[in-house]
């Protein structure tokens, strides 16, 4: 099967997310300013193009200022930036299911206000949150000492707006 949903529904709450988010240090990292430009089919892209438009103007306090090269698959706030890719790959870990079963450390399913999540710790601390059971993968990364508890809150209603629960391509 092709989707984390039909393989593990996710069954850890808010908490242990909250967790995991909040361990996030407090050193700075070095924002780059730029992304690379996923390259999803035509479905994807018309719903991440509907995602951009959705999306607000400030993510955790901070303000929009996206990344080089300019597209509408990719979106940015602060700095180091808070980075969102939309359209990206289904992410291997969503088919690991020490991931579904929650014995992996480095990464955890999780839903925040109506979206599911898996988030996983990078080795250079910051985290990478990815979008579950959607039409499209979202990815959002932030930065290691970004404090990231508003920043799936924030990005919330524009991913339940613009792409539809279900499975991504």
């Amino acid at each position: 099967m092709n989707s984390f949903r039909h393989r593990h529904r996710f069954t850890l709450g808010l908490p242990p997310l909250a967790l995991l988010i909040a361990a996030a240090g407090c050193s700075s990292a070095d924002g780059t300013g730029s992304a690379a430009v996923p390259s999803p089919d035509a479905k994807a892209t018309k719903l991440c193009r509907n995602l951009d438009k959705a999306l607000p103007a400030k993510v955790d306090g901070e303000s929009r200022d996206d990344p080089e090269p300019a597209s509408a698959l990719t979106a940015g706030w602060g700095s180091p930036a808070i980075i969102l890719r939309c359209g990206v790959a289904r992410p291997p870990k969503m088919a690991d299911p020490e991931v579904a079963d929650g014995r992996d450390p480095d990464a955890l399913p999780g839903g925040v206000d109506g979206v599911d999540w898996l988030m996983e710790r990078q080795d250079d601390g910051a985290f990478r949150f990815t979008t579950a059971n959607r039409e499209a993968y979202v990815e959002v990364h932030v930065p290691r000492g970004q404090d990231t508890s508003g920043v799936l809150i924030d990005l919330a209603p524009a991913v339940k707006e613009a792409i539809p629960e279900g499975i991504a391509s």
